[in-house]
């Protein structure tokens, strides 16, 4: 460590970088690695034009050498003067929530000759559509306009045996035969078909139903009707877990028979060893599996960045509770694939629930019923506390809390708590004095709490409030490791080839979860450049002058202990697409990437 901290002092990273060591909201990172915009952007590119950020090991990659600057006082070329002439000439305009008018392309859209997926599915039957269809059923055609491939092997193609896509895939090389026919790996096959897949898809029947509204909501219709007749009923306060959060304020109503035990249906399960009334007795109808997670580590429901390959690496990590992202029961009820697709549940994720958002109860009650008939979940988590416009114009989200009416008849027996206003966002840390507050009020129903949490300590301080657990939400975007800290109890000073390996392996499960051709990899691209966003945030343990980092502190210009780790605290998108290059091979033409949530440092 000693002789790194002599490197970054002599790259220019020491005092002379105007950013005081005790500065408000500044992460407070040791003197030598500091830097000026200026310089960091310089070693950056400067590394860029020697062409070593292609020189990325597939396995296995070693820890390179920190890089020298000696860059002294009145030596520096002119690139610094322009720089810094041409930052005082743009002065950006302050922004905030999201960045609607983004540019944005479509994956399709890279894709200007695709072809007919009839001729992949290697069946006998041809084109429903004949001439009327719009893909390319010339496969030699397709090939002469298709790029070049993005690598040696094929994830989809070495973990089932069989890569769907054909040639279509990007990785074709590895599984295409002399003739252009696609391998397959029988034991590879045989081997997979016994293990678990991803659950919860749309069944394209249940699709056409819902589209022609031919589904029957028959218990959804009884219940509507018993809630705006007499009195409330009341429920038992632990059938319900509420959870104070700063963006979703949610509550968990367990619905029937969830989980797919089939509880109540069929014959008993044999057993060996002692019987439990759950051997002999089975659950009626109206009686609901209970579900305990207190003390157990909750991976907050996440938009766009909360997909199911992120949650993957999330349980690697160590998160207990994982729930998918925010899905709109209108949506849901019309039968929406884009909208199913956040739906859908890995085999990993033992305990696993979906955030619904809504602003009726009818519509409410209904979509739980579809989804209490039609997918395994174990909870369902109802967003109170979204803060974003499109859903708090509508009456959803924290708009919820001001509608007790209507919010008691879509949860009944929960109260307004919300450790965070929708004005404050995430300008101010959470108020965890109003969130022990309410878990004394809340008792004995279980209350989750979440907001700022991003070290062991910071976890530690909330199960002092008395609360039955704690969520997780930014604190996972910015380091997933994150769960294994709180339960280790310890600080990890990742390193950087570390953090790419994490890296490598969340864009496996998107061409896992997204497909290998050339909408899946652009799609994996998109959302492995949304998580990036929040990634440059993190600040190293080993640079830290006192620990922990606290969520709201970012971090000034500094220079890494290696090139990696440098270039991943760059807040510029064109450096994001420069590690999404290492992982997915170079963008297509014109590509162009903005974050979805609005920041001044972004390009």
């Amino acid at each position: 460590m000693a002789e790194v901290a002599e490197v970054a002092a002599e790259s220019g990273g020491g005092g002379d970088s105007g950013v005081g060591a005790c500065e408000r909201g500044v992460a407070p990172i040791k003197a030598q690695y500091r830097t000026t915009k200026e310089r960091f952007h310089e070693y950056l590119d400067a590394d860029k034009q020697e062409g070593a950020c292609q020189e990325t090991p597939t396995e296995g990659p070693a820890e390179p050498e920190a890089k020298r600057i000696r860059l002294e006082d009145g030596q520096e070329n002119g690139k610094t003067e322009v720089a810094v002439e041409s930052h005082e000439r743009q002065v950006p305009k302050r922004a905030r929530g999201q960045n609607k008018s983004r540019p944005h392309m479509k994956p399709a859209h890279y894709d200007k000759e695709r072809l007919c997926p009839s001729l992949l599915q290697e069946s006998a039957t041809p084109c429903a559509f004949g001439d009327r269809c719009r893909f390319l059923h010339d496969v030699g055609r397709y090939l002469e306009t298709k790029p070049a491939d993005l690598g040696p092997h094929c994830v989809l193609f070495n973990t089932f045996g069989r890569c769907p896509y054909s040639m279509t895939c990007r990785f074709a090389g590895a599984h295409l035969g002399p003739e252009g026919q696609n391998l397959v790996q029988e034991e590879v096959v045989a081997r997979c078909a016994q293990l678990p897949s991803v659950r919860n898809g749309l069944d394209r029947a249940l699709q056409q139903q819902l589209r022609k509204r031919q589904v029957c909501f028959e218990r959804a219709e009884q219940a509507l009707s018993h809630l705006t007749q007499g009195p409330m009923p009341t429920i038992a306060p632990e059938s319900t877990v509420a959870t104070l959060t700063p963006k979703h304020s949610s509550c968990h109503v367990q619905l029937d028979n969830v989980g797919g035990d089939g509880a109540g249906q069929g014959s008993p399960v044999p057993t060996c060893g002692p019987l439990t009334d759950e051997d002999v007795v089975r659950l009626r109808p109206c009686e609901k599996k209970r579900l305990d997670i207190s003390g157990k580590l909750y991976l907050a429901p996440l938009t766009t960045c909360g997909n199911l390959p992120f949650r993957r690496i999330c349980k690697r990590f160590g998160a207990d509770v994982t729930c998918g992202e925010m899905a709109m029961c209108t949506n849901l009820l019309q039968g929406q694939m884009s909208e199913w697709a956040l739906l859908k549940r890995h085999p990993c994720e033992d305990i696993f629930g979906v955030q619904l958002e809504g602003a009726f109860p009818d519509t409410m009650t209904k979509c739980a019923e579809l989804l209490n008939r039609t997918i395994d979940v174990d909870f369902v988590d109802i967003n109170v506390g979204c803060p974003i416009d499109l859903v708090y114009k509508k009456g959803g989200g924290c708009a919820l809390m001001n509608r007790s009416a209507k919010f008691q008849q879509i949860v009944r027996g929960m109260n307004e708590l919300h450790g965070r206003s929708r004005e404050q966002r995430y300008t101010r840390l959470a108020d965890w004095p109003y969130i022990e507050q309410c878990a004394k009020v809340a008792s004995p129903m279980p209350l989750f709490g979440n907001g700022d949490i991003l070290s062991f300590e910071d976890a530690n301080c909330a199960m002092q409030t008395g609360v039955a657990g704690i969520m997780v939400a930014r604190g996972a975007l910015l380091k997933p490791w994150l769960f294994t800290e709180i339960k280790e109890q310890r600080h990890w000073d990742i390193s950087s080839s570390e953090r790419l390996d994490i890296l490598r392996d969340f864009t496996h499960y998107g061409l896992e979860h997204w497909g290998s051709d050339t909408q899946g990899v652009e799609r994996t691209r998109r959302f492995l450049l949304e998580w990036l966003s929040f990634l440059c945030r993190y600040v190293p343990v080993g640079l830290l002058e006192r620990l922990p980092q606290r969520i709201n502190e970012r971090p000034p210009y500094y220079l890494g202990r290696d090139y990696l780790e440098t270039l991943m605290a760059s807040q510029q998108a064109a450096d994001w697409i420069r590690i999404s290059e290492m992982l997915l091979g170079p963008v297509p033409p014109g590509f162009v990437f903005l974050p979805k949530h609005k920041a001044n440092a972004y390009k």
